[in-house]
């Protein structure tokens, strides 16, 4: 795709293009839709007015849409059932499951409500509306202000304008900068803290494939579930009680079971973690050739030792199983991202973008703040990528210890016996809050595995880091006793955790009856990780702030600048977990030469793939594979055929997981739960050749829940259209 520039030097074409220019890139704000996206929407073959997607004081599209924090789901009933990914709920799963009832390895299904699983924490925000607060935000800020000058008054702005928007607390508001600081948004919440689980399909289902086939396409996962948020007999948000009914939603999410063809609309509507699209080519050359390859060494040696102690122990891989997922998630991510950009070759095109708008710059008077803008930050960048190795390996090799999670809780116990003046009512509830965090915490913990954790890491800490440049802590360790270093470790390690009341649920549920402030700051575990930190302050922390402050300042300018260059385009801002809208088509795609990858999977690819080894990632059970063999489908086939996921070119990132995949009338086609290996660079720059979202379908969730399952008391609830 070419685009032509007007100024005369600046003719040049992109085989990617920046975050303004293809229409189907873009995570849009649905309060800008009419204005900005209503009329390629309906070329695109969207039916409904923007009017049904968001309104204040009628229900729409938005009013059907959860964020579940790191997560996306849709109501998808009266009775406020929604529908999300598998992996969103694990964690839920996972707490709710033992060794009795492994809900991972089995699934569950409540036939009633009163079958349903509490899940501690969990919350579900739906947007009431969103308004642009710009003017409000800046109205004191006069020219180019200090940095610190200029955020102590937008902070300030925001504090204000966030608690006139709460209405003394019966919503939460948040206001986020958009556009790099450019421009500000409120957006406020009704948020529900009774959500509960009603369904999962087993691992060998929701999780099918595991980590060879995340990231990947032809996929067959059943990556979903069900939660339902509860209420007040007001309809509104209330803190879990058994008396507490399901939520009667303003909106609800018709389930399609007609299907899609390729180039049918497809758009989904959820809340996108981050995404840097206006990133420079020295911010990926930082991203590719620093920070991603040490944290691939990092996380990758954690899920290796974790991995071990998981395949030894049944009870260890229900503990862990969550934690897990998670890391190798982000690790695969990062190998490759990390892959695309080299693949595509992404840093020399953006170079080539920044020349053109640094001539831009120079070419008038008005534009010259602008006109060293990229070799300023290239300069700021260096004195971190000095430190960045040092840093990443004290926070994820240093800090290792999972149970330092503790420390905190107990500390702030802690604090207040040194400043008690006979304040029993106040311990009291600080003694019961580190107990509550205490019984969470080791439900899922297990001691052997975070020594092994500990010692593992310490040894790539003290193998990778030249001994100059690591901390005190970390060569006292090295001056102990021991034959080798990795004797030392495990010497050091093992005092530890013998003294340590952290690692300890029998030590420190003791320490809890009668905490004293003197065990607490001679305990080995506080005593390190203080260390390291003070260590930290001194060496990392000045250099990490002061990049920060000038890489933020740099990134508004940046982007001011880039939005007057290119002053005729459409900009959509970064993701930052906000509501936000994508539209675009089911469509196939070609990653290679002479390879074709269809624009959805069957049942048929089940039966290629699993295994019968209950070990196997691609494990499936004797139930789902007889129903697939005689094609018992129930009314959700399509030519004979069971379709299972499906592609789309949506431009999703992290925070979609579970975002509703709607078809040109607004009914659910599928779940969006993954994206595609080529396209990893996704949340740098938007590729049109390889992005594509990967979507369950509907109608094989609809299968698994009734057929699979026989849960027909969800089925009946939804509106199937």
């Amino acid at each position: 795709m070419k685009k032509l520039l007007l100024l005369s030097f600046a003719i040049y074409s992109f085989c990617i293009m920046p975050a303004w220019a293809l229409p189907d890139e873009g995570m849009w704000l649905p309060l800008l839709i009419k204005r900005l996206n209503a009329e390629d929407m309906a070329k695109h073959g969207f039916r409904l007015s923007p009017d049904e997607i968001y309104q204040v004081n009628n229900a729409a599209l938005k009013d059907a849409i959860v964020s579940l924090e790191f997560c996306t789901a849709e109501i998808v009933s009266e009775n406020g059932l929604m529908l999300t990914n598998h992996h969103c709920a694990y964690s839920a799963i996972q707490e709710n499951s033992t060794l009795e009832h492994n809900y991972l390895g089995n699934g569950f299904w409540a036939k009633s409500h009163k079958e349903e699983l509490t899940i501690p924490g969990q919350t579900a925000s739906i947007l009431v509306r969103m308004e642009d607060v710009t003017q409000a935000v800046l109205k004191d800020i006069k020219d180019e202000k200090d940095a610190a000058e200029r955020d102590k008054i937008i902070a300030a702005s925001i504090k204000e304008i966030s608690k006139n928007a709460s209405e003394n607390g019966a919503y939460k508001a948040v206001v986020k900068d958009m556009f790099n600081g450019n421009e500000y948004y409120l957006f406020v919440y009704e948020t529900f803290k009774d959500v509960r689980l009603v369904g999962a399909p087993p691992e060998s289902i929701g999780k099918f494939g595991g980590d060879t086939d995340n990231w990947m396409w032809p996929r067959h996962t059943g990556d979903f579930a069900l939660l339902r948020i509860y209420a007040n007999k007001d309809n509104k948000p209330a803190a879990y009680a058994a008396d507490n009914v399901p939520y009667k939603p303003k909106y609800v999410i018709p389930v399609s079971t007609k299907g899609y063809k390729e180039g049918d609309f497809a758009m989904i509507m959820g809340f996108p973690g981050r995404t840097n699209r206006y990133i420079t080519s020295a911010g990926m050359e930082l991203q590719m050739k620093y920070i991603n390859p040490t944290q691939i060494k990092l996380f990758g040696k954690k899920l290796e030792t974790w991995k071990k102690d998981m395949d030894a122990d049944p009870k260890v891989r229900i503990q862990y199983a969550a934690k897990y997922a998670t890391y190798a998630n982000s690790w695969k991510y990062y190998i490759g991202q990390n892959e695309g950009l080299e693949r595509l070759d992404v840093i020399k095109k953006r170079k080539s973008e920044e020349n053109a708008f640094t001539q831009w710059a120079k070419s008038s008077p008005d534009n010259s703040k602008y006109e060293n803008l990229l070799s300023d930050y290239e300069q700021a960048i260096n004195p971190f990528k000095e430190i960045l190795d040092q840093l990443f390996y004290l926070n994820f090799a240093g800090k290792s210890c999972e149970a330092t999670a503790l420390i905190r809780p107990a500390e702030a116990l802690k604090s207040a016996l040194d400043q008690s003046s006979g304040n029993s009512t106040a311990l009291a509830e600080l003694t019961k809050e580190a107990q509550e965090k205490a019984n969470e915490f080791y439900k899922d913990y297990n001691t052997q595995t975070d020594y092994h954790v500990v010692t593992a890491m310490l040894q790539l800490y003290v193998n990778d880091i030249p001994l100059a440049q690591l901390p005190p802590p970390i060569k006292k360790i090295l001056d102990g006793k021991g034959k080798n270093n990795a004797d030392k470790i495990n010497r050091w390690a093992t005092k530890l955790f013998a003294k340590s009341m952290f690692v300890s649920p029998e030590k420190f549920n003791k320490w809890l009856q009668k905490p004293d402030a003197k065990s607490f700051d001679k305990d080995p575990l506080v005593v390190f990780m203080n260390e390291l930190m003070q260590y930290s302050m001194a060496t990392y922390i000045p250099v990490q702030i002061k990049y920060a402050t000038q890489s933020e300042n740099f990134k508004r300018l940046y982007l001011e600048g880039l939005m007057k260059f290119k002053k005729d385009h459409k900009f959509y801002p970064d993701a930052n977990s906000t509501e936000r809208l994508t539209y675009g088509n089911v469509k196939s795609y070609q990653p290679k030469d002479a390879v074709y990858y269809s624009y959805y999977t069957t049942t048929d690819g089940i039966l290629e793939k699993y295994s019968k080894d209950k070990t196997s990632e691609f494990y499936a059970d004797d139930r789902l594979i007889d129903l697939i063999k005689r094609k018992d489908f129930g009314p959700y086939t399509e030519n004979g055929q069971l379709h299972v996921a499906f592609l789309t070119n949506n431009d999703i990132t992290g925070g979609n997981s579970g975002s509703p995949v709607m078809n040109d009338k607004g009914e659910l086609i599928g779940i969006a739960f993954d994206g595609n290996w080529e396209a990893m660079t996704g949340d740098l720059v938007f590729d049109p050749e390889f992005k594509r979202t990967i979507c369950v379908d509907a109608r094989y969730v609809l299968f698994i829940i009734d057929k699979y399952a026989g849960a027909t008391n969800l089925i009946q609830e939804m509106k199937l259209k």
